[in-house]
């Protein structure tokens, strides 16, 4: 006898989701699932003794969503109005929101109380992403790691923040879970300031080299574009033969090796059952690149020449099209990255407050050593002008510290045995010293810049409908080039070599997708400016919310 299953499920935004939760479900016996991420609601029949709500719940944990049952401990509800439950069952129903009267009886004595595992964070830095849809890969991925309780992926800032259960998963397995989405990750360590900065110069290194190379085998297809519309080009007569086999040559590089990146990016996409950004671009420059390389064996087949005969060119070739979309495609991220680049000078700067080294007292002897070297308790020494490396008590002297950019006040302040000092600030005129009580990471200026960080890499709440909308965006655009190639084709007549240019511009004038970029390059930027002018915004959420504001400040002399 089969049993009726209804359930709850949070995080989807589109039917690919729905594909995902129906297949883990159907790995464990489930029957006639139905799953809508309109409703976020869904129900499945399984056998009596198949049926376990652990099981369901975990399935679609699995899938990479949180779920809970809503009937299976309702129906099980007794005469006195108690519920009853497995403690796991019992915390999923109070998960769900569902409000009931009477107390709750566990039906194991020897668990009495519901634990919560303690979540640990760590940032990854992400290596591979061309669009937001590519980010929403890796989120999945990392979701569906055990113990991984949230998982937030910013495209723009290239990182994501994860929340996991320690004694399930480690680090290892949140690099290996975004490794199997098809990209790369490494660890962010807090006390490796400079690494965002090395990162973005290697990311606009190789892109520019990806640019470069593939402008300058491009450039020669471009020349011989211009005998079609000029007779007195220089070599015209000379080369048109010729342009066939050289414009193979040239283009089989740029779309295999320089343009590999929009291959695995689509391979990616497909083994998570879902289409991206780099789907276009493979889509568009392939048809475009195949189709004349057919073309270009058929003349070859039947002439048995390799060049023009007669002097003129062999026709129906579009080999320079492919090489100029990846080009343009790759200038276009090369821009990207720069830009992104700027946004990031306000946690420069701040990292710019921080004193690079620390004088220290060790067994009576004083050492200069670097910042990262200072540990808990050194006794550190601060003379006039210098900066305090770390935050501590002062246990000897006194001065007065310019503590402005914690503050915003100018005055100097006062500072005796006792009183705390912060790491940035600068001393002015007295000599003192202090025990280190919080070092790298946990010093007050080390929090600013991980805040700053952490609003950059923020979603902002208008971002999940970005994201909901990219999910239908692709397979649209996909859609409506196979549409426009069957109207111009099989209704209007058109030759195929035109329908599948006609084809290949729907495809590629959809490729530049601002909407998955906008929302979190404007968080980047809205959070790196406020930093800039001593503003701290926590997040996207605030920033979203800042545009409510309506208050005005009334000068003394009446003026707002």
């Amino acid at each position: 006898m089969n049993k009726k299953v209804e359930f709850k499920v949070a995080g989807m935004h589109c039917s690919s989701c729905e594909m995902l939760i129906k297949g883990e479900l159907e790995e464990i016996g489930a029957l006639n699932v139905s799953v809508s991420h309109k409703t976020g609601l869904g129900s499945l029949e399984i056998e009596e003794d198949k049926y376990s709500a652990d099981k369901i719940i975990e399935a679609i944990d699995k899938a990479g969503y949180k779920s809970d049952i809503i009937n299976n401990i309702k129906d099980r509800g007794n005469d006195s109005g108690q519920i009853v439950g497995t403690p796991k069952e019992i915390e999923n129903f109070a998960v769900a929101g569902v409000e009931e009267s009477g107390r709750i009886i566990r039906e194991s004595s020897t668990n009495t109380n519901l634990t919560h595992s303690s979540s640990q964070q760590v940032s990854l830095y992400l290596y591979g992403m061309h669009c937001s849809s590519c980010a929403g890969l890796i989120e999945r991925s990392l979701k569906k790691t055990p113990g991984v309780s949230s998982a937030n992926v910013n495209f723009a800032a290239e990182k994501a923040m994860v929340f996991y259960d320690p004694k399930q998963s480690n680090e290892a397995d949140l690099i290996k879970a975004v490794v199997k989405a098809g990209y790369k990750a490494s660890v962010a360590l807090a006390k490796d300031t400079q690494a965002d900065t090395r990162r973005q110069e290697q990311e606009i290194s190789s892109q520019s080299r990806k640019f470069w190379a593939s402008l300058l085998l491009s450039l020669p297809m471009l020349y011989f574009m211009l005998f079609d519309f000029f007779d007195f080009i220089p070599g015209a007569a000379l080369l048109r033969p010729y342009i066939g086999v050289i414009s193979l040559i040239l283009s089989t590089p740029v779309q295999f090796i320089i343009g590999s990146g929009f291959y695995k990016g689509t391979w990616s996409s497909l083994k998570m059952k879902t289409f991206n950004m780099d789907s276009l671009i493979a889509i568009g420059t392939s048809v475009a690149y195949f189709y004349s390389l057919i073309n270009y064996t058929l003349y070859v087949s039947s002439t048995g020449s390799v060049i023009g005969i007669g002097g003129e060119k062999i026709p129906e070739l579009y080999f320079e099209t492919a090489a100029f979309l990846i080009t343009f495609v790759i200038l276009g991220k090369l821009l990207e990255i720069k830009a992104k680049g700027r946004t990031s000078q306000a946690i420069k700067k701040l990292m710019g407050l921080q004193a690079k080294t620390a004088r220290v007292v060790r067994a009576g002897v004083t050492l200069d050593i670097s910042i990262d070297e200072v540990i808990k308790d050194d006794v550190v020494i601060v003379r006039p002008g210098e900066k305090v490396p770390v935050d501590g008590v002062i246990v000897s002297g006194g001065s007065s510290l310019d503590e402005s950019m914690i503050t915003g006040e100018s005055l100097p302040v006062e500072k005796h045995v006792g009183d705390g000092v912060i790491g940035g600030t600068i001393n002015k005129t007295g000599s003192f010293e202090f025990r280190a009580t919080r070092v790298g990471a946990e010093t007050t200026l080390s929090q600013i810049i991980k805040l700053v960080e952490q609003a950059q890499g923020s979603k902002a709440p208008i971002q999940a409908f970005a994201d909901r909308i990219a999910s239908f965006f692709v397979p649209s655009v996909i859609a409506l080039a196979v549409l426009t190639f069957a109207v111009w084709f099989f209704v209007l007549g058109g030759s195929l070599s035109f329908s599948l240019m006609a084809f290949t511009a729907v495809i590629v004038i959809a490729c530049p997708c601002a909407l998955g970029l906008a929302t979190p390059t404007a968080i980047m930027v809205g959070t790196g400016k406020g930093a800039e002018n001593g503003i701290l915004i926590k997040g996207g959420e605030y920033l979203e919310q800042a545009c409510k504001i309506n208050a005005r400040e009334t000068r003394s002399d009446g003026y707002h």
